[in-house]
């Protein structure tokens, strides 16, 4: 069972940037998937990026452009860069690999 945990989050105005972490315990290979999916509030979870193993990525429309996922392999570690952020933005951010979710991250964006 791989255990992640989420950090990186916080509050920050609309066109700020914030890097959010995701740090896996246990064997993690680098063809592995890992994605990010945030979750507001009265909303479903979203995707919101994927990383394949070849390091090939995907992103929805509403953040292409403004988000990207990378990955440390050497640190079992996910990374999500969010520049230009907007209000609609304010989430739960998660990670996932597998069928392990982690505690999630708050961010919010002000307006």
């Amino acid at each position: 069972q791989v255990q992640l945990v989420e950090s990186g989050g916080g509050l920050v105005q609309a066109g700020g940037s914030l890097r959010l972490s995701c740090a896996a315990s246990g064997r993690i290979f680098s063809f592995e998937a890992m994605a990010w999916y945030r979750q507001a509030p009265g909303k479903q979870r979203e995707l919101v990026a994927a990383i394949s193993g070849d390091d090939s990525t995907n992103y929805p429309v509403s953040v292409k452009g403004r988000f990207t996922i990378s990955r440390d392999n050497s640190k079992n570690t996910v990374y999500l860069q969010m520049n230009n952020l907007k209000p609609e933005d304010t989430a739960v951010y998660y990670c996932k690999i597998r069928t392990s979710w982690g505690q999630g991250t708050q961010v919010t964006v002000s307006s």
